[in-house]
């Protein structure tokens, strides 16, 4: 994900997890505001929909007054309540006036306001929501130059227009119930509230794009419960996997996986297929190659159609000619796609191709998918984007012929690193020193090394022995060849990258736990970086950091450079306990993993995208990073990839097998999985410790234990 850039004179917008800013999200909606509710003007907070801001101010006042906050409740990532109460007026000690914000997000914003008078005699209330729009792009908020000019104003039957002064595609109406007063602005109440008694209004905002007004799905009036978000999160519930565990922390942090996923979730245009998920709030609430990839591989246990619906969604817009531009390329897999005004000026276009591991990880991820059981229909049907990504990876992906896949911006507009250490500083040398182009990821060798290997387990399945055979060649001499040139037996770990000159760029990363998680590393290499991972330089004791405390650039309040990020934490743990044979493997995975719990357990059962690397000898609860994602797709699911890593949960359903070898840590307890479909079988598994049973396994179906 690329580097989130600073606000207001270089402060970053505080954001993520540890701000007072409340996020909700559902689908490629969100909105941001603070604890009162109020989205204030010259901050980055707003309601945003098709990559633009439609609410830049949303301001309410009780009797000219900010209402006091008194907490914020939110059940689901889609739905809040503000509970707030009336300042105290001059001479009284307490408030009586208790006032309820209650907000749902879906294409548009839906908000009821309700007066609770809990004194013995009525009270007058004015009440003013201060409304405006500037339309900018999401991109422009982010990087803090939004326009200042507000939106065009017209009342019509009652209703605030809305218009944007330089985009007229897009604009909003905004009409409430309790007979307001509308004008230019602002829409203002004068009630009277009996003792005793509660008074609401109902505030519906509409998008509207070329002048017709985008269909809501939360009716007027219809409770939070039945509205079509709080189905689709029921649909995705009843559909997905149920675990159980005798652990609290992990529990509750399962229960938020699983909501966060179901509103991050985005269907196709027809809205009923082809679901993919958000790569994250505020600013990835759209389709992104890698993050959704990932995500969706994480997800598995969950749900294998979200992983089709991604393969689907990204083999449509794969690359089919060169566009310096974009940095399209035949078979390329893309980075982002954007809806925005500026999308053009940002990227060049409303799709970006920057992204040297998302067509490696298609190819993983399909024969993934197929080994949990999709659809070989839509397996086949992917088969030709898979081919074309691996052709990619020949013509286009390895610049020099040398068998490594490389990268380097096409132009000033692309990203200057293109692997999932994606800002300006992330690939640097033991010394702080950045790495020149063209640029050799150790990963990205890796996932193209699982690429090939996937893709020959197809080919063999579909009996075609001749492309297995000269797949799994390819596979191996690229495995020697970045054994060769990574290892670094002075350091005893992997070269991050290789340079434009094929020099080993030497830092110590987290970058190597994803060569463990791909298979590339040989058990005497695997040996020896658990040893490193496994040091006090890169556990924090919330997770692994993403550079040693010992390398030139290490900053633990840097965004790649000395920060945890539970994604690439647990995707470490799953490399661990691929080797699991290994000494200390079994015992670094759990101690990363139990970090990663304790720091979930500080963000509210929310892990977010990152977090700094401070030592926790240092401070005993993980410090925020301000502009971090949350929810975060890939850091949402990042729990999911633990328990199936340490359930060591392998099925092949083309096969009939299915695997399972536990090494669950005591503290966990049991662990049950009931109604994983594994293609047309629907299974309960249970374990605990090493032990594991299973019911719902056909007769024609292989269980493959430890004790087998």
């Amino acid at each position: 994900m690329t580097v989130p850039t600073a606000f207001n004179s270089g402060a970053p917008a505080r954001i993520g997890a540890g701000s007072d800013t409340v996020t909700l999200v559902e689908g490629a909606t969100f909105c941001l505001s603070n604890r009162h509710g109020d989205i204030a003007v010259g901050t980055p907070h707003g309601l945003f929909f098709r990559d633009a801001r439609v609410l830049s101010r949303w301001e309410l006042r009780v009797d000219g007054q900010v209402a006091e906050s008194l907490s914020v409740e939110s059940a689901e990532a889609f739905a809040a309540q503000f509970i707030l109460r009336r300042a105290p007026r001059s001479g009284l000690v307490e408030s009586t006036l208790l006032v309820v914000r209650e907000r749902l997000v879906a294409d548009g914003l839906r908000e009821t306001i309700s007066l609770h008078n809990l004194d013995k005699e009525s009270t007058v209330v004015s009440l003013e929501l201060h409304v405006d729009a500037d339309f900018a792009d999401l991109f422009a908020v982010k990087e803090g130059r939004a326009p200042l000019a507000g939106a065009d104003m017209t009342v019509a039957d009652g209703e605030l227009v809305l218009r944007g002064r330089t985009d007229s595609v897009r604009g909003l109406t905004v009409a409430a119930t309790g007979d307001p007063v509308v004008v230019p602005g602002s829409l203002n109440w004068r009630v009277l509230v009996p003792p005793g008694e509660r008074w609401q209004t109902e505030i519906m905002v509409q998008p509207t794009w070329a002048n017709h007004k985008i269909r809501t799905r939360f009716p007027r009036g219809e409770n939070v419960e039945f509205s079509a978000p709080a189905l689709k999160i029921e649909a995705w519930r009843d559909t997905a996997t149920t675990v159980e565990t005798d652990h609290g922390v992990l529990a509750r942090v399962l229960r938020q996986t699983e909501s966060d996923l179901g509103a991050l979730l985005i269907h196709d245009d027809d809205g009923h297929s082809r679901p993919f998920v958000a790569a994250g709030a505020p600013w990835f609430m759209t389709l992104f190659g890698r993050d959704s990839l990932l995500t969706a591989w994480m997800a598995l246990p969950l749900d294998v159609g979200l992983a089709v619906g991604t393969l689907r969604q990204l083999a449509d817009v794969q690359g089919r000619r060169v566009d310096p531009v974009t940095e399209e390329q035949p078979g390329r897999i893309m980075h982002e796609i954007r809806r925005g005004p500026a999308s053009v000026d940002v990227l060049g276009g409303s799709i970006y191709y920057g992204s040297i591991d998302a067509t490696p990880l298609f190819v993983m991820l399909l024969a993934e998918s197929w080994r949990w059981g999709a659809d070989e229909a839509a397996v086949r049907s992917l088969l030709p984007a898979a081919d074309a990504a691996l052709t990619w990876a020949v013509r286009y992906g390895d610049r020099d012929g040398d068998g490594l896949v490389e990268y380097q911006r096409a132009t000033d507009r692309g990203l200057v690193n293109q692997g999932w250490k994606d800002s300006f500083n992330g690939v640097n040398d033991a010394a702080g020193r950045l790495a020149d182009p063209p640029i050799a990821l150790c990963e990205v060798q890796g996932y193209l090394y699982a690429a090939l290997l996937s893709r020959a387990e197809l080919a063999e399945a579909l009996g075609d022995e001749r492309t297995a055979a000269r797949l799994r060649e390819r596979a191996h001499a690229l495995r020697t060849k970045f054994l060769d040139a990574f290892w670094l037996p002075q350091d005893g770990w992997y070269a991050i990258a290789l340079d434009g000159r094929k020099r080993p760029v030497d830092a110590l990363t987290s970058n190597v736990g994803h060569c463990l998680w791909t298979g590339i590393a040989t058990d005497e290499h695997a040996a020896a970086i658990v040893e490193r991972l496994a040091g006090a330089e890169m556990d924090s004791g919330f997770g692994l950091r993403t550079l040693a405390t010992t390398m030139g650039a290490y900053n633990p309040m840097s965004y790649h450079n000395g920060s945890v990020w539970p994604h690439d934490t647990a995707i470490a743990v799953a490399g661990l306990l691929r080797y699991r044979h290994l000494p200390g493997a079994v015992r670094l995975a759990e101690r990363l993993a139990t970090g990663l719990l304790d720091a979930a357990t500080s963000f509210g059962g929310r892990l977010p995208e990152l977090f700094c690397g401070f030592p926790r000898s240092q401070f005993a609860s993980p410090v925020p990073y301000p502009t971090s994602c949350s929810p975060q797709a890939w850091a949402s699911a990042a729990p999911l990839l633990l328990l199936r890593s340490f359930l060591g949960l392998d099925p092949n359903v083309p096969h009939r097998t299915l695997s399972v070898s536990p090494h669950l840590p005591t503290e966990w307890g049991r662990i049950a999985l009931t109604n994983l479909r594994l293609g047309g079988a629907t299974v309960h598994l249970e374990a605990e410790g090493q032990a594991v049973k299973t019911h719902g396994l056909g007769d024609d179906w292989q269980l493959l234990t430890p004790a087998s």
